[in-house]
């Protein structure tokens, strides 16, 4: 066994205080967020997303949130992916980002809700052309028998779409994941950790310190 026990640091980048938070928790992760991204890290939008099979089983991925409002978070996906096949039946969903080098957490919990055409289109087109074609070459989360397959499919849908613009792909789509909790940690001395909570309440949100 790799005994890991003493692999360990102090978190010291400062604590979390109930006077920072704002009324709404949207507004407090754009704060958190504009930080990540001034701060350089690498990644700031990569998120892990949870979703669950129809026998119970969680299952993880890192994808790039994309857009965020008031209403919610956004992220595209292909709609035959694993994700999205979960989704299908269970819209409920869970998303964490790992700001390991600013001490910081944000756990969300909430329910997926798929985007219009017109809003994933919209997207689309800002992509790279090389990304556009990717989205028609890959059947993401099938089995491949090897890279070139996959290589393969890539240049025949590049070879495809040299002249004029890519077309949306019919089964690449996205979600606005609509939160019911959002939860905000900072890493704290003594492992005394800054926990708070927003959990939604009709139109309004009720806030929690939690103990770390």
């Amino acid at each position: 066994m790799t005994d890991l026990t003493q692999v360990r640091r102090e978190y010291l980048r400062g604590g979390l205080r109930r006077d920072d938070l704002t009324p709404e928790p949207m507004a407090f992760f754009r704060h958190w967020m504009d930080q990540a991204i001034k701060a350089n890290l690498m990644d700031p939008t990569a998120v892990c997303v949870a979703t669950v099979d129809e026998d119970g089983q969680p299952w993880q991925r890192i994808v790039l949130l994309k857009q965020f409002d008031d209403d919610g978070f956004v992220f595209f996906t292909n709609l035959e992916s694993r994700k999205a096949t979960h989704l299908a039946q269970n819209a409920k969903i869970s998303m964490h980002f790992p700001w390991h080098m600013l001490e910081r957490q944000v756990s969300v919990t909430g329910v997926a809700e798929p985007l219009s055409t017109a809003e994933v289109l919209k997207y689309f087109i800002t992509r790279p052309k090389e990304s556009q074609i990717a989205a028609w070459a890959s059947n993401q989360s099938s089995r491949l028998t090897a890279r070139q397959a996959l290589e393969t499919k890539f240049n025949e849908m590049k070879a495809k779409f040299a002249k004029g613009e890519v077309p949306l792909p019919k089964f690449w789509g996205g979600y606005r994941v609509k939160p019911e909790t959002v939860e905000f940690w900072q890493g704290g001395e003594h492992r005394l950790h800054d926990r708070f909570i927003y959990m939604r309440e009709g139109d309004s949100w009720q806030v929690e310190r939690l103990a770390p």
